[in-house]
């Protein structure tokens, strides 16, 4: 019996159709969607880019086309079922078929339960968790039409590590959960689906918040290895467990902290 793993070296993207959700970035910004649409799309996947400005989906998609790979942006407001609808059909209307999906939604919230309103607690909810639901709750039906798929929905170490921040872990945790019971509801029909859970990475939405110098060095100095965490790091994560590369891996949570996560907690925002 041949037991070798034939995967090819682009990790079985070429002919693939990835869509990634929160795919656009502030300016020449590299956020954790957009580095991993362009990482998917170096791969040899066509990429839709969604966000719910479509200048911003657009930034990405014209960085991707200027290195010869093929993408559509799309603008979208994915806490709502029609328009995650609307993005399924966009991708098989145009390059035929979907095969993954990046997950990549979310907004911060501070506060305990008592500090927290309840206004914001849904919001945060609604945001970090419903747009995952609802984005792979038409998803999966059309990867199931072409053969299987595979799925990465974008957590945090704050799930892991609660550190005041008690809605955004909450949501981050159940992210995780979700991503859990998904793998097991849909492995039998070849779709994976697993989970990475970011740490204090530097991209636009942390630096558009205006982090001072000294703030961002704490940040850096919370990673046992004393670097800086990017977008690109999250985006070289999504890409491993979105390829064939992963094949094998399903229901996982593969943690991009820098080891932060190892050392004490960390009160720098993330």
């Amino acid at each position: 019996m041949d037991s070798r793993l034939d995967v090819p070296d682009d990790g079985g993207f070429s002919g693939k159709v990835a869509v990634v959700m929160g795919g656009g970035a502030a300016g020449a910004g590299i956020g954790n969607g957009r580095a991993a649409a362009i990482l998917l799309a170096r791969a040899g996947a066509r990429v839709v880019v969604v966000d719910r400005t479509l200048d911003l989906a657009g930034q990405t998609v014209a960085m991707i086309t200027e290195q010869g790979g093929e993408a559509l942006a799309l603008e979208a407001d994915i806490t709502r079922s029609e328009d995650c609808a609307m993005v399924v059909k966009a991708a098989v209307d145009r390059f035929g078929r979907l095969d993954l999906l990046d997950n990549n939604v979310g907004i911060g919230s501070r506060g305990s339960v008592v500090d927290e309103t309840q206004e914001n607690w849904r919001r945060v909810m609604q945001v970090n968790v419903e747009t995952m639901f609802l984005a792979a709750k038409h998803a999966i039906p059309a990867m199931i039409r072409g053969g299987g798929g595979a799925i990465v929905n974008v957590s945090s170490i704050s799930a892991l590590r609660p550190r005041g921040l008690t809605a955004y872990s909450a949501s981050k945790g159940a992210v995780i959960a979700l991503t859990r019971a998904m793998a097991v509801d849909h492995g039998r029909d070849g779709v994976r689906v697993n989970c990475v859970a970011p740490g204090p990475v530097y991209t636009p939405m942390v630096y558009q918040r205006g982090m001072s110098v000294e703030a961002r060095d704490r940040r850096r100095r919370a990673s046992v290895l004393g670097v800086e965490g990017t977008g690109w790091d999250v985006g070289h994560a999504v890409r491993f467990l979105l390829s064939d590369h992963a094949r094998y891996i399903t229901g996982q949570t593969l943690v991009v902290d820098g080891g932060a996560t190892l050392s004490g907690p960390e009160r720098a925002s993330e």
